[in-house]
C-alpha cells in the first residue's frame, strides 16, 4: 500500500465538499478520480498531498513512500534554462559525480597511493560511490531527460531555452516533464493530458503504462482512462464508490448497479403496496384483524430501500438548424498562412464538404488548426488560396479562447445581448438547461470557471440555429457528464459538422473522415480516429516493405544466373510479406481475444456475486434470470477461450 485515505471530509463554512471520502492505491495500481465539475477531485487530491487541510478523516502513507503532485495547469516558474532545470531533478546524482571525479583524481595522485591503507579505503569508497551512482541512473541521467522532453514536445527546443520565455501552456508540459523525471512512488496528477496534442498524449499514456511507481490521476479523457488505469473511483454528491477496470468498464457496471437497485427497489415498492392494501381491507374485519395487524407490524418493521439515485443533473440541449444549406457546404482551396510574410505556418490546404458530413480537423500543436479555422469565418485572411461557401449556408463558430463573450456582461445579458427579441423566461429557460438557474444567471462572465463559460458559449452556439457548426476544442473544459451530453445533441445534428479535439474518445464518437493538417497541407482520412490509426501504419508498414523490396531489386544484375536469384529473392519477399501480415492479424485477434476474455470475466464475477445476496437467491425468478445470464457469458467465455488457444499454439 502506497497511500491510504479514510473517512475524508471537507467544508467551507456550512458548504459540504467531501463527506467521507476514501481512497486506497496500492504498488504499481493505476487509479483514475472522476466526477463532475465541482465534485471536490482537486480539493481531495491537494488534501492528500498535504497542501490543504481536512475536518475529518485519515491518511496513512508508508514513512519511505514518495509523492509527486502535479495540479491542474500549474506552470513552471523558473529563472533556469530547460536543461539546468530538467538537470537540478538529478542533483544528488549530480553531487555523487562530482565526488566520484574527485576520488579519481586522488586515485590518479602517486602521493595518495603512497600510503597503502589510505589508498585501499580510497578504492573502496570509490567502488561503493560508482555502485550507488550506477543502480540510481547515474549514466542514464542526460539520457532520460532527452527522452522526457522529445516526448513531451520539446525536441525541437535548445537546452539553453529560458522556462520564463515559454507560454503558459508549455510551462505547464515542461512541469509534467519535471514531475516524470523525478520518478516519485505515487504519482498523483491532476488533468496532466491538458494543452497536449495526441502524438504527446499517446507517448505520456505509454510512458505513465510502464511507470514503476503507482499512478492517480484526475481527468476528463475517457481514451486516456481506457488505456491507463485499472480502477476508477468516482466522487459523487460528496461521497466517493470504486469500480475495477477502466473507464468503459466502470459505466458499464455503473449502469448495471444502477438496473439492479432498481429492480430491487420496484420489487420491494409492489411488495409495500400489496401489503398495505391487504391492510387497508381487513383491519376491521374480525375474521382477518390479526393477519392485517401482522402485516402492519411488518411494514413498520421493513427496511426501506432507497430509490437509487440516477445521474446528477445535466445540461440538456440540441442543435436545430433553420433551415437546410445547399448540398456543396464549403471548398477550401490551397490555402497558405503565413506571418509576416516570413515561412509558411503551412500550405496548399484543400479539403471539400458536402451536406450532413462531420469531418474532424487534427494536426500537432502550432501547426495551425485554429488559424485554417479562422481563415473559414472570415476573422483571418489567407496568404494564398481561397476559401468558398455553398448556398444557404448558416455558421455557428465555437472558440475555444472563450474570446466572443465579454468578461463585463452577466450570464443573463450575454445571450439576451445578442437575440434581444426573445423574452427573458425564454433566455431563463435556455440557460437553466445549461444548468444556470436562479442566481447563477447574474454571475458575470469574468468570475466563470471555464467549464461555465463553455456552457454560455454552447447556450449561444444553440440559439443560433446554424445548419454548419464549426467547433475549435468543444470538449476542453467540459466534464464527463457534459462532454457525454454535447456527443448526443452533435449525433442529432441534422446540419454539417466540422471540428478540432484532441479528444480521441470524442473523434471515435464523432468524426466520419479526419484531415490531417501538416506543413505541406491536409491529408484525408475515412473513418474515426482509431481508424485513421490503422491506416497509418498500414501505410508505415507498406512504405517499409516498399524501401526493403527496392532494396532487394537494386541488387540485380545483368546476368541471367543473378537474375534468377534477384527474381527468387523477390518472391521469397513477398512470402515474408505475406507472412507477416497473416502475424500481424493473428496478434491482433489474439489482443481482441484477450480483451473480451479479461471483460467477461469480470461480468461472470459481477453475476456470481450478485448470487449470493439474500435478495437475489431467495427470489427464485430473479434467480433464474441471473443464471441464464451467466450461462450465456460462461459459453460466450468457453468459445473465445477455444479461439484463442488455436491461435496462441500457431
Amino acid at each position: 500500500m502506497l497511500l491510504q485515505a479514510t473517512g475524508i471530509s471537507k467544508s467551507y463554512g456550512i458548504q459540504s465538499v467531501l463527506d467521507g471520502i476514501s481512497l486506497q492505491v496500492n504498488e504499481k495500481e493505476r487509479v483514475g478520480l472522476v466526477g463532475v465539475n465541482g465534485a471536490g477531485k482537486s480539493t481531495f487530491l491537494q488534501i492528500l498531498a498535504g497542501e490543504m487541510s481536512f475536518d475529518s478523516g485519515q491518511i496513512h502513507k508508508a514513512k519511505e513512500t514518495t509523492i509527486g503532485y502535479l495540479a491542474q495547469n500549474s506552470g513552471l516558474q523558473s529563472d533556469k534554462t530547460i536543461h539546468e532545470e530538467m538537470l537540478a531533478v538529478f542533483a544528488p546524482l549530480i553531487e555523487a559525480e562530482a565526488e566520484l571525479r574527485r576520488m579519481e583524481a586522488s586515485i590518479a595522485d602517486p602521493r595518495v597511493a603512497e600510503d597503502s591503507k589510505r589508498y585501499e579505503e580510497l578504492l573502496e569508497r570509490y567502488a561503493v560511490r560508482s555502485d550507488w551512482f550506477k543502480d540510481h541512473g547515474g549514466y542514464e541521467m542526460n539520457t532520460r531527460i532527452r527522452s522526457v522532453l522529445h516526448g513531451m514536445g520539446f525536441g525541437e527546443f535548445a537546452p539553453e531555452t529560458p522556462i520564463s520565455t515559454l507560454s503558459g501552456g508549455q510551462k505547464t508540459r515542461l512541469a509534467l516533464a519535471r514531475i516524470l523525471l523525478q520518478a516519485p512512488d505515487l504519482l498523483m496528477l491532476d488533468e496532466p493530458t491538458n494543452h497536449l496534442d495526441i502524438e504527446t498524449l499517446t507517448w505520456l499514456e505509454d510512458y505513465l503504462r510502464g511507470y514503476a511507481g503507482g499512478i492517480l490521476v484526475v481527468s476528463h479523457d475517457r481514451y486516456f482512462l481506457d488505456r491507463l488505469v485499472t480502477a476508477i473511483v468516482e466522487i459523487e454528491r460528496h461521497e466517493s464508490r470504486r469500480y475495477t477496470g477502466n473507464y468503459t468498464r466502470y459505466m458499464e457496471l455503473k449502469a448495471a448497479e444502477y438496473e439492479i437497485r432498481m429492480k430491487q427497489f420496484e420489487k420491494q415498492q409492489d411488495e409495500i403496496s400489496r401489503m398495505e392494501d391487504f391492510v387497508q381491507r381487513n383491519i376491521v374485519r374480525a375474521s382477518t384483524t390479526k393477519r392485517a395487524q401482522s402485516r402492519r407490524k411488518a411494514l413498520d418493521k421493513m427496511e426501506r430501500i432507497d430509490r437509487p439515485m440516477g445521474d446528477m443533473k445535466k445540461a440538456n440541449f440540441s442543435f436545430e438548424p433553420d433551415f437546410m444549406s445547399g448540398k456543396e457546404v464549403l471548398q477550401v482551396r490551397q490555402v497558405s498562412v503565413s506571418f509576416n510574410e516570413g515561412q509558411p505556418l503551412f500550405k496548399n490546404a484543400s479539403f471539400e464538404l458536402r451536406r450532413g458530413e462531420t469531418a474532424a480537423l487534427i494536426g500537432p500543436n502550432g501547426i495551425g488548426k485554429s488559424t485554417l479555422l479562422q481563415c473559414m469565418i472570415g476573422s483571418r485572411e489567407p496568404s494564398l488560396g481561397s476559401v468558398n461557401w455553398g448556398t444557404k449556408v448558416k455558421i455557428a463558430y465555437y472558440d475555444q479562447e472563450q474570446t466572443h463573450l465579454n468578461p463585463r456582461n452577466t450570464v443573463l445579458e450575454e445571450l439576451w445581448s445578442e437575440y434581444p427579441m426573445l423574452e427573458e423566461a425564454r433566455i431563463r429557460t435556455i440557460l437553466g438547461n445549461f444548468l444556470f438557474s436562479g442566481e447563477d444567471v447574474q454571475k458575470r462572465i469574468a468570475a466563470l470557471s471555464g467549464g461555465e463559460k463553455a456552457r454560455v458559449s454552447l447556450s449561444k452556439l444553440m440559439l443560433r440555429g446554424a445548419n454548419m457548426l464549426i467547433l475549435d476544442e468543444p470538449t476542453n473544459h467540459l466534464d464527463l457528464v457534459s462532454r457525454e451530453v454535447l456527443e448526443a445533441a452533435l449525433m442529432d445534428f441534422e446540419g454539417t459538422l466540422l471540428f478540432i479535439s484532441h479528444d480521441r474518445y470524442f473523434l471515435n464518437k464523432m468524426a466520419e473522415r479526419i484531415l490531417e493538417l501538416h506543413p505541406s497541407g491536409i491529408d484525408q482520412y475515412l473513418g474515426n480516429y482509431d481508424d485513421y490509426v490503422d491506416k497509418k501504419q498500414e501505410l508505415k508498414e507498406i512504405a517499409n516493405e516498399a524501401a526493403e523490396l527496392a532494396l532487394a531489386t537494386t541488387s540485380k544484375n545483368t546476368n541471367n544466373e543473378a537474375a534468377a536469384q534477384d527474381k527468387g529473392a523477390i518472391s521469397t519477399f513477398e512470402a515474408d510479406k505475406q507472412t507477416k501480415r497473416e502475424e500481424r492479424n493473428r496478434q491482433r485477434r489474439i489482443a481482441e481475444l484477450e480483451k473480451n476474455i479479461s471483460e467477461l470475466e469480470e461480468k461472470v464475477a459481477f453475476i456470481e456475486n450478485e448470487m449470493t445476496k439474500p435478495e437475489i437467491y431467495q427470489d427464485y425468478l430473479a434467480l433464474q434470470g441471473y443464471e441464464a445470464d451467466l450461462k450465456d457469458k460462461k459459453a460466450s467465455l468457453s468459445g473465445f477461450f477455444s479461439e484463442w488457444e488455436i491461435l496462441a499454439d500457431e
